[in-house]
């Protein structure tokens, strides 16, 4: 017993770096934890990719990654939809989903989970637009931050550097999203195509004009500077020989805008006038590559028989794989006639139905032998009114009829 307590003296004595004899284990040191921003990565956070370090991303950063459509992966300015699963659309992916399934004859899904959407299994989400509408965004004048929702009345009559004139929808809007990878190969292709991306950079921002722009002055500006150049525009001390030409021009411009006007309110005053509600339906041809084309029922206007149809366009290959998409119509008489019959006729947008349609009156001799109009182009006002119409079950529009009497 003596000789054992000896040698664990001697080994206490000798200590831990004595040769033969086994080191002491050092105790383990605690680790930092997540929640404290000064002990990440050493002093200061500065190492650390944690919570509360110096290069974590910022709540509104993250909130644009969850909130952002998953297909073009931007922040929706408008309507947002949801799947059964409640993934995010925005409106205009969503609508260009619904054209693309209609023209390949095909059930439109979600890029994400697969399941089916349509305009009755998809509803709007409310709360995601109203916290969309209170996250900052860049004004595309004066790049400072403002929420979204405030954004188009500082662009319409605050900012100093706005432009004037045209859709505060076309302005750019600087958004910083984080785009997360949640995107599909199949459905890449509309990132380019939807709606809510702003192609135009701050650089390329509209600019104020000048008021004196309609006697010819070029200049263009931030609206800050509007002032100053015109204390010193030249154009008003202008000669009237001088304004002659630009009057001229402004003259040719205001005939042609107004001679639609002065066409139908001359057809209205004819003796034989119809119009009716005509509903395209959509159809599938036989050919071996089917091809979407509309056809309405028959419908009687000025004693006759009619019949619409409709192609997209003009019944190219593959409409789907391209972004510009147009309608196009075609006035078809049934019955026969005992002699010509001169019409005139336009397309306006029905009562029921959103599509903006400028009007535009065509005539033409019907005979028996002629009795089909060329395919006329549907006069709606973008590629994103179109898709609207395809995605939409059936197009709604309204026909006006006159019989032209000589």
């Amino acid at each position: 017993m003596m000789a054992q307590a000896e040698a664990r003296d001697a080994e206490a004595e000798a200590g831990p770096g004595s040769p033969g004899v086994a080191p002491a284990e050092e105790p383990v040191k605690k680790r930092p934890r997540l929640d404290e921003p000064g002990r990440q990565g050493g002093s200061g956070g500065a190492g650390g990719g944690g919570v509360g370090g110096a290069n974590s991303n910022k709540l509104e950063e993250r909130l644009y990654s969850v909130l952002c459509c998953t297909v073009c992966l931007d922040l929706p300015k408008a309507s947002i939809f949801q799947c059964s699963n409640g993934h995010l659309m925005c409106a205009g992916c969503f609508i260009h989903l619904l054209a693309d399934a209609r023209l390949k004859e095909e059930q439109a899904t979600c890029p994400n989970c697969r399941c089916e959407i349509s305009k009755s299994l998809c509803c709007r989400n409310l709360a995601v637009e109203k916290a969309v509408s209170e996250l900052p965004a860049e004004c595309g004048f004066c790049l400072h931050q403002f929420p979204r929702s405030c954004l188009e009345h500082h662009q319409k009559e605050l900012c100093q550097d706005r432009g004037c004139g045209g859709d505060l929808r076309d302005l750019p809007i600087v958004s910083t999203a984080v785009p997360g990878d949640r995107i599909e190969p199949s459905t890449s292709g509309l990132q380019v195509q939807c709606a809510n991306r702003y192609a135009a950079a701050p650089s390329q921002i509209w600019l104020t004009n000048c008021r004196y722009q309609r006697i010819g002055c070029p200049w263009q500006g931030p609206f800050h500077e509007i002032s100053a150049h015109e204390a010193e525009c030249c154009h008003p001390k202008k000669t009237g020989s001088e304004l002659m030409g630009v009057l001229d021009e402004m003259d040719q411009n205001h005939k042609k805008e107004m001679q639609l006007f002065n066409d139908i309110f001359t057809l209205l005053s004819l003796e034989k006038i119809g119009y009716t509600e005509v509903q395209f339906r959509p159809y599938r041809t036989d050919d071996f590559i089917t091809r979407l084309y509309y056809e309405t029922p028959r419908f009687n206007i000025l004693n006759q028989t009619w019949v619409l149809k409709g192609r997209v366009n003009d019944s190219e290959r593959n409409p789907n794989l391209s972004c510009k998409r147009a309608l196009s119509f075609q006035l078809n008489l049934k019955s026969k006639l005992s002699s010509p019959m001169e019409c005139a006729f336009l397309l306006l947008r029905g009562p029921y139905d959103d599509a903006r349609v400028t009007p535009v009156v065509h005539y033409f001799t019907f005979t028996n032998e002629g009795n089909e109009t060329e395919y006329l182009p549907l006069p709606i006002v973008s590629a994103v009114e179109c898709n609207k119409l395809l995605a939409a079950k059936n197009i709604n529009l309204r026909l006006f009829m006159f019989h032209v009497q000589k």
